[in-house]
């Protein structure tokens, strides 16, 4: 970064707080525009590119009392959104829900910078709700010393700059990698506001710019930062509505629950066990991430052979299976994907391959159907977890139907015609990355003092 623009953002920081460390540097990188089409093979086609991208940063991350509801709503974009109030008074923000990262933050201040963020033509209009640090008389910055510095930048070491035991420098600024974008800004101690509970000196990040990040981000992982661990909830539970809601008014319920009774288990609901997370130097991520046992795979009852090691996870980080509401259509390694595409092919005689169709939107196998004329069937996708738990997906989980001619597998891999146009994801990392598509009217719990995640199909909405 040049003198003049370093100088340029230290005066626009010392406008926005009253206080600020010289020892400020911020990366920058360029951009690259997406925009999401109206064309349903263009829509698929970018779906299946982010959740790649996404499985990518999830593979190989960089490192850089009461019981309450709020409202879950889907977008075109693949997100799942809450609106969360922070401040004093309070302002309402839209924050995308995600497993799969465990740092809360928000677009912040009137010059907020976010490129590609909108549906609109333009690659720099921003039109998304930011919150204003000077409005809120509750919002102050995070010292250097403060141990929640170090939890928005997963160290345990002060990020202290050469400072005494009586250092005024505030935390230094935050840089977060995500699948097809990035934020960064400054830590913010303030006021969550939830119902009539107020959680004083909550830890948020403040971003002053982002790329392709529609709104914020309200992580639900299992880091320090993460709003379950903030909250000390014993559990969390929410219900995915249908993608054919997208962008409408419909919503479900998020349940943010520290009441529960100890191994009191939710009637109706089937549950696996939480593995232990990989610790892994330079992949502290991976400690975030829900990893479940996925014990085999079966189409049209049939047992799908997949090689052990990519489904259990191992101690170098590699393998086995995490659920992630952040990513949209599910991920799984060629090793694993390969024969499940393979056995689909095999069972499916009804209907012929549309392979034009698989280049046109990045997902394979796709077929011709005719729509209306009878119902349109595939073999049954199950999965066996872990404890007895099984998902046996409704068909809408994972087929898509495009316009009334074609239907499409809904799951990805790396690299070539089904592995969408980012290329190779790499092996590292989990093998299987469960995305927000095929959890639709699910009814998923997160038993955090128990251990384990329960399941039980229903209709969301």
């Amino acid at each position: 970064m040049s003198p003049p623009c370093v100088l340029c953002f230290f005066s626009f920081l010392l406008c926005i707080f009253p206080i600020i460390s010289p020892a400020l540097h911020l990366p920058l990188s360029q951009f690259h525009h997406t925009n999401l089409s109206r064309d349903p093979y263009q829509t698929l086609n970018h779906l299946v590119s982010s959740s790649l991208a996404r499985a990518h940063h999830l593979k190989n991350p960089q490192t850089s009392t009461t019981t309450t509801t709020t409202p879950l709503f889907s977008h075109s974009y693949g997100g799942y959104s809450i609106s969360l109030s922070f401040g004093t008074p309070p302002q309402i923000l839209p924050l995308i829900m995600d497993t799969g990262s465990d740092i809360v933050w928000f677009p912040c201040t009137h010059r907020y910078v976010c490129k590609n963020c909108s549906s609109s033509s333009s690659p720099t209009t921003n039109n998304i709700p930011s919150f204003v640090p000077k409005l809120s008389s509750t919002s102050r910055l995070v010292g250097c010393q403060n141990p929640k510095c170090s939890w928005i930048h997963h160290t345990n070491t002060t990020q202290c700059d050469d400072c005494g035991n009586n250092c005024t420098q505030v935390c230094p600024p935050y840089f977060i990698l995500y699948g097809s974008g990035m934020t960064g800004g400054v830590a913010l101690s303030e006021t969550l506001n939830l119902g009539d509970r107020t959680v004083a000196n909550f830890l948020v990040g403040c971003s002053i710019f982002s790329s392709n990040q529609p709104s914020g981000i309200a992580g639900f992982g299992r880091g320090l930062p993460s709003i379950p661990s903030q909250l000390k909830l014993h559990k969390f539970s929410y219900c995915l509505i249908s993608r054919r809601f997208d962008d409408s008014t419909s919503s479900s319920t998020l349940i943010l629950d520290n009441t529960s009774e100890l191994d009191k288990k939710t009637i109706g609901l089937t549950y696996t066990p939480f593995l232990k997370n990989p610790i892994v130097e330079g992949k502290e991520a991976f400690q975030v991430y829900y990893y479940i046992g996925l014990r085999k795979i079966t189409v049209g009852g049939r047992h799908v052979k997949a090689p052990y090691k990519y489904l259990s996870p191992g101690s170098d980080g590699n393998g086995g299976t995490i659920v992630d509401s952040g990513s949209t259509f599910t991920f799984m390694a060629r090793e694993i994907f390969e024969p499940v595409a393979k056995e689909f092919v095999k069972q499916v005689k009804n209907y012929s391959r549309a392979r034009d169709v698989e280049v046109l939107t990045g997902l394979r196998p796709c077929f011709f159907v005719k729509v209306g004329e009878k119902p349109v069937e595939f073999p049954e996708l199950r999965l066996h977890l872990k404890g007895g738990a099984e998902m046996a997906l409704p068909l809408e989980n994972y087929f898509a139907v495009i316009g009334d001619g074609a239907a499409c597998f809904t799951v990805v891999t790396d690299g070539g015609v089904g592995g969408g146009a980012e290329g190779g994801v790499g092996h590292s990392g989990p093998a299987v990355v469960l995305g927000s598509f095929q959890m639709q009217n699910y009814y998923v719990e997160y038993d955090l003092r128990n251990e384990r995640l329960g399941l039980k199909k229903q209709l969301c909405i």
